[in-house]
């Protein structure tokens, strides 16, 4: 089946961007070694959705290595890099994304992935497992299980759960300490700014791990953070941490710049829109496009243009104009290049090793949600500490005995 790409001739630049990767990620070159091997993927279709740059390219290249057989795209139309979807085409992947996709044309990508019946299914906010079961429910049989990146598509699949529409297993590789601890809270933190700063000189909407990464992060540029919540516990924790905290209608009225890390809808409504600053700058850095009310924002403007590359202005009918970055996308991949590759290590080896205990535990799966294995969690943290030329200290037998005693 033809990879569907905007141009081969582009895949030259996206394999300097992926062997610069490559160079940074110590724990997913080991694997890719290891995995060469060993080929715990030998005959296995892979479906792969996460957002197609250069460190997702690598973890492609790394289970191709095991012997998968890989069906790529990306999760965010304007996330997609040209030139490493190429590169990937050319190391014999079969890919299908190019940059800012049409909705039309995004799902028809997602559909070509699926459409050969996956094995494994990798994905990012939950795409694939919402059209695995929507729309290809005849292909669930070939499905050993798969793998979620993100809180955005952990919350869909709890919800699929809870309902009793699960067909298959799902490990919840975001809630594995080496992901979250690190992706959300450091990863976000700094590549939102990095996307921020890219294309333009806040409020931050959520407290969870990305959210403190983002206030962490604005707080040392200096700025006089705000925090809104709707959890009492994440809340004080944002006291705690120095932080104001107040509901979104009031922190509306002050902000200069809002950033939205919920995984939730309409955090930025039509009524917030009209209290705004006159050239306020929203952003967001959760999953999907709904956290900004976009649909809400373009309905009552009386005026948009570009005010700048990636940036729109919003004209609102008391007349203050508000700035948009990124069309209210995920700002650090859709104006930036996402987390650094040192973080993502970490989290994309947790993605392979996850796939790996799916294929070959798959017969003794009886969950249909699980949560990463302990010891692959520690064995990652392990590793990745050995890597960064460090050492702790091991307990002692007497050690053990004593936190395993019975009290």
């Amino acid at each position: 089946m033809e990879s569907i790409i905007r141009d081969i001739n582009l895949a030259e630049s996206g394999e300097r961007k992926i062997e610069w990767v490559k160079r940074n990620c110590d724990l997913l070159r080991m694997l890719e070694e290891e995995f060469s091997k060993t080929k715990p993927f030998a005959g296995k279709k892979v479906a792969l959705s996460v957002h197609l740059e250069a460190k997702t390219a690598y973890l492609c290249k790394v289970l191709k290595a095991g012997g998968a057989e890989m069906y790529v795209t990306g999760s965010n139309p304007l996330s997609t890099q040209d030139d490493v979807a190429a590169a990937l085409v050319k190391a014999g992947l079969n890919v299908y994304a190019w940059y800012n996709a049409t909705e039309e044309e995004y799902n028809a990508h997602i559909r070509k992935v699926l459409e050969v019946g996956p094995n494994v299914i990798i994905d990012d906010g939950g795409d694939l497992v919402h059209m695995m079961h929507t729309e290809f429910v005849d292909l669930i049989p070939n499905v050993i299980g798969g793998c979620e990146e993100t809180t955005t598509g952990i919350i869909r699949l709890e919800a699929m759960n809870k309902k009793g529409e699960l067909k298959f297993p799902m490990v919840r590789v975001n809630n594995a300490d080496c992901k979250h601890l690190f992706d959300n809270r450091y990863g976000t933190g700094q590549s939102v700014w990095d996307g921020i700063n890219r294309t333009t000189n806040l409020i931050v909407a959520g407290y969870g791990w990305c959210g403190k990464g983002v206030a962490m992060r604005a707080k040392g540029l200096g700025a006089k953070v705000i925090v809104t919540e709707i959890n009492p516990v994440r809340a004080i924790e944002a006291i705690m941490d120095g932080f104001e905290v107040m509901p979104m209608n009031e922190a509306a009225k002050l902000g200069d710049f809002f950033v939205t890390v919920t995984g939730c809808d309409k955090v930025i409504d039509a009524e917030d829109f009209a209290v705004m600053k006159d050239g306020a700058i929203l952003c967001n850095a959760g999953h999907f496009d709904c956290e900004i009310d976009m649909a809400g924002l373009r309905k009552i403007a009386v005026e948009a243009k570009e005010m700048r590359n990636n940036i729109m202005g919003y004209k609102l009918p008391t007349g203050q104009w508000l700035c948009v970055i990124a069309e209210g996308r995920l700002v650090n991949l859709a104006a930036g290049d996402g987390h650094p590759a040192e973080i993502m290590d970490m989290s994309f080896a947790i993605q392979a090793l996850s796939a790996k205990y799916l294929v070959e535990n798959q017969d003794k799966l009886t969950e249909k949600l699980i949560d990463v294995p302990a010891e692959v969690d520690q064995d990652v943290a392990a590793r990745k500490l050995a890597f960064m030329g460090k050492k702790i200290d091991v307990l002692t037998e007497e050690q053990v005995a004593y936190l395993n005693a019975s009290l």
